[in-house]
């Protein structure tokens, strides 16, 4: 049994290693590596110096007397600018990042990465936490999947390692009632660091009522804290740091810049690994943002008050609760600008997989390769792999016909997102309609922790858990 119990553990640490140490290889062999650290630690480091980050020209100044490392490469020089010199991270990251910043670039690097590693390790051990109650297998295969394919989250350095690993260990602490103090410290650091990562999350423990929203509650005063203390920091530097950051974020995702979602992007031009909002998808429809930013909020905004609606007037309990939480945790990437390493708050999908998939109902057959699927193109290395083989594909002067069947291959992430976030959802309501008709939930999920022990139980007496 020790043994037995031994394999998930060693699996999970193998499999954050190969990310970690593949990641730290691909930071080395860059001169100016860790990108997105840069951009934090610099522009921390200029407010310390009493510059204004949100004027690129000002942050230069910081950068290039403490530091000067550019690429060689004349084009990845010009993204590497963009990406670190035009500052669109808020005020109260960089006020949490600020400890690192009076350290000096070597040692805050590295004990940057160090924490972004043990982090999300534990948030992966978590994540199989909530879910090996229900189908340890499957969460096994889910969470490993995800350590081992987030090379690029340890090559950059970004905040989301952080914000997404303390948003899922807050959440376990919420959940499981044990450390719920720190589970809302925690919650709340996650807010202020990437609020477009674990935002939606918060609103749905709000929802949930209870305990939960309790701890959700204290999260929002201590974010509260946070970010009076953080603009009482950065107004001394930047007075008009709204409209700069404003200006800023504009600029980045402006027609063919790095953070612009349509096909003419220069991040790669467009290609799979790089952006995985819905607006990415629907900008192979029509490369407008007058289109695709209204529709995308318009059929993320519709499944999010779906969502919260079914839970607050209903009072969801957990497990139900369960498949609320992934709907949510895959509906976050997908509304506003995110990269893959965001995607990690799948993490989040796994208890509620697994609890479908345990009771081997019809719903479990198609979650659980979907979501599956939607974490392996939301890694690192499979994207990698379809932005190779699309790498010679133009779809910029690519017809509108032809640009509809490459929209699958070019845009997986965002559509498997979208189409698991529907499912989650419609087995929500499902559970609704069952309840409502005074049946039971045995085909799709227990209405209380002690039906789904019985029923548990049972498929374990059966030999019948996957």
């Amino acid at each position: 049994m020790r043994i037995k119990s031994l394999v998930p553990t060693l699996l999970i640490l193998v499999s954050s290693a190969i990310s970690i140490s593949t990641g730290i290889l691909l930071d080395q062999r860059s001169a100016a590596g860790t990108a997105n650290f840069r951009a934090v630690y610099y522009a921390a480091r200029s407010v310390l110096e009493h510059a204004d980050p949100y004027r690129p020209n000002e942050f230069l100044r910081v950068y290039n007397a403490e530091s000067g490392e550019y690429p060689s490469d004349p084009d990845q020089k010009y993204l590497f600018v963009r990406a670190v010199s035009v500052c669109v991270n808020l005020p109260t990251t960089l006020f949490l990042a600020a400890p690192f910043a009076m350290l000096s670039w070597h040692t805050s690097h590295l004990v940057w990465l160090a924490l972004i590693g043990v982090a999300f390790t534990v948030a992966g051990f978590l994540a199989y936490d909530l879910g090996r109650d229900y189908a340890p297998r499957l969460s096994l295969l889910l969470v490993c999947i995800m350590l081992a394919n987030s090379e690029v989250l340890f090559a950059v350095g970004n905040t989301a390692g952080i914000a997404v690993s303390l948003c899922v260990v807050g959440l376990w602490c919420l959940v499981r009632q044990r450390g719920a103090w720190a589970g809302s410290v925690l919650f709340a650091l996650s807010l202020a660091l990437k609020p477009h990562d674990s935002g939606l999350l918060w609103l749905l423990l709000m929802s949930l009522g209870g305990r939960l929203r309790k701890g959700a509650a204290w999260s929002l005063v201590i974010v509260a804290c946070i970010a009076l203390s953080s603009l009482l920091w950065i107004s001394r530097v930047a007075p008009d740091w709204p409209h700069e950051l404003s200006a800023n974020l504009s600029t980045t995702s402006q027609r063919g810049d790095i953070s612009d979602p349509g096909p003419s992007s220069i991040s790669r031009k467009g290609s799979a690994d790089v952006v995985i909002d819905l607006q990415s998808a629907l900008s192979l429809i029509w490369d407008n943002p007058a289109f695709y930013n209204p529709a995308a909020l318009l059929i993320c905004g519709t499944l999010l008050i779906v969502i919260l609606a079914r839970t607050f007037l209903d009072r969801t309990e957990f497990p139900d609760a369960y498949l609320a939480i992934a709907a949510i945790a895959t509906l976050s990437v997908l509304p506003t600008y995110h990269r893959p390493y965001d995607a990690r708050i799948l993490l989040l999908a796994v208890p509620g997989a697994a609890m479908l998939w345990a009771q081997g109902c019809q719903w479990g057959k198609f979650i659980a390769p979907l979501t599956v699927a939607a974490t392996v193109f939301t890694a690192d290395v499979p994207l990698a792999v379809v932005s190779v083989l699309t790498k010679g594909w133009d779809l910029v002067r690519m017809p509108f016909v032809q640009r509809l069947f490459a929209l699958p291959v070019t845009r997986p992430a965002p559509l498997l997102l979208l189409l698991l976030t529907a499912l989650f959802t419609f087995i929500y309501l499902r559970c609704r309609k069952v309840e409502s008709r005074g049946g039971t939930l045995s085909q799709l999920g227990p209405s209380s922790q002690s039906e789904f022990r019985k029923l548990r139980a049972g498929h374990i007496a059966a030999g019948a858990e996957q």
